[in-house]
């Protein structure tokens, strides 16, 4: 791997920092207003505007789950920085599109696009891999989770205090952000992919299932992969579930689950922005990703079976450490793909990371959680989401366990990976 200069590392970095921070925050704005948004659209019925809510939130994803390969692809062809730069300016302009919708057919095309332009995390991703060294990648990765972090802690907060000014207003306030970083990126990002690594563009083979099928030519990668989709359902099943189960269970008010959703951002930044390093330094990528894995196993579990509420704070702390398996997993595989192949082999990831965001509402919300907290339950089991959760890192964990056995870490580090097949 040929990364960025030296010299151009930090300024480069604190960069894709900032982009992940402010599409983060663009995206936790209009959190808070865009439910009420669709609603005033479809005429203030609350029945039509739940349809409508669940259509337009799934077309983010889809949307995401199909243009993440098309886009690290593309990355690899022209390089990081034109596609971060244009996904921002895109971004920026969508959200005007959104601010404006004289109709929910309007707010739909532009949550289309939102999710075409979200897709940039795959650029991102791969910009990260490109310019950091073994020693840095794990820490980097951990910048992600920090920005989400403080995305999620004053994103909701933000757009709750703009939308009580105007309704409309989070979305111009997300574009200005997004456009104000893409002026800021043409002046201090640098390209990371120089042209001699570039690959070539086909269309017919970046497709979602190409890509997922590019995996198979790294079987280390390919591994890794499939634990990294069991724990991001896990995790996207506790999201969709969280404000449901917490009022039912423990009776919090929306007040109190925003206070505690603050705190697990809190923890996030804490641990992925300062305990990272030190801690895979310590004791190493593979290791981190199996105790990180265990230690959200047990999370998990303990979330399904506390019985009071403040039980929850002390897990929250216990998970945060979790946090350090998704930043190793994603160093090794950063470490095992050439720079010709960041892009694609991010996208699919981020595709199969988008399948999570889709199916985690049906199976955890809908499914699980609705029926074990009914009456036509055997019994009130209302915990069952997070009992499930722990079992898919449960098996995340036992997947790991096994890739490792069977591809040491000597080999992996210098095994050359096969080339990946066409599929053409």
């Amino acid at each position: 791997m040929t990364p960025a200069s030296p010299h151009a590392r930090r300024p480069a970095m604190a960069f894709i920092f900032i982009t992940l921070v402010v599409d983060i925050l663009g995206l936790g704005i209009v959190v808070p207003v865009l439910p009420m948004l669709i609603k005033q659209l479809a005429g203030g019925e609350a029945a039509s505007a739940g349809h409508f809510v669940g259509l337009i939130s799934a077309s983010y994803a889809i949307t995401q789950f199909l243009c993440a390969p098309l886009l690290g692809a593309l990355s690899d062809r022209f390089g990081r920085r034109p596609v971060i730069l244009a996904a921002l300016c895109g971004l920026g302009v969508d959200y005007v599109i959104q601010g404006m919708a004289p109709s929910l057919a309007w707010l739909f095309v532009g949550r289309v696009i939102a999710g075409a332009m979200g897709a940039s995390y795959t650029a991102a991703n791969a910009y990260i891999a490109d310019v950091s060294t073994v020693e840095t990648r794990a820490r980097n990765f951990g910048l992600v989770g920090v920005a989400f972090g403080l995305g999620f802690i004053f994103g909701p907060a933000l757009g709750g205090i703009l939308g009580g000014i105007h309704l409309r207003l989070p979305f111009f306030v997300a574009a200005g952000l997004a456009l104000l970083n893409c002026l800021y990126g043409l002046f201090v990002l640098p390209e990371s992919l120089p042209r001699e690594e570039r690959s070539s563009f086909s269309l017919r083979r970046n497709h979602p299932l190409a890509s997922m099928r590019r995996l198979r030519a790294y079987p280390l990668v390919a591994g890794l992969a499939m634990a990294f989709v069991l724990a991001s359902l896990a995790h996207r099943g506790l999201e969709s579930v969280w404000v449901l189960y917490t009022q039912a269970r423990y009776g919090w008010d929306e007040k109190t689950n925003g206070l505690v959703l603050a705190l697990v951002g809190l923890m996030a930044t804490i641990v992925q922005g300062g305990l990272i390093r030190p801690i895979i330094a310590q004791v190493g990528e593979r290791t981190a990703v199996i105790a990180g894995l265990g230690v959200a196993a047990v999370t998990f579990l303990g979330y399904g079976l506390a019985s009071r509420g403040w039980m929850i704070l002390p897990l929250i702390a216990l998970g945060s450490l979790g946090g350090i398996s998704g930043p190793a997993i994603q160093a090794i595989i950063a470490g095992e793909i050439p720079p010709s192949e960041q892009g694609k082999v991010q996208g699919a990831l981020t595709s199969l990371v988008s399948l999570t965001n889709i199916a985690a509402p049906l199976i955890f919300t809908a499914g699980l959680f609705a029926y074990f907290a009914s009456q036509s339950a055997p019994a009130p089991l209302p915990g069952a989401p997070f009992l499930v959760g722990a079992v898919l890192f449960a098996l995340s964990l036992v997947v790991v366990v096994r890739l490792f056995r069977r591809i040491p870490e000597v080999h992996a580090a210098h095994a050359t990976p096969a080339p990946p097949q066409s599929t053409e």
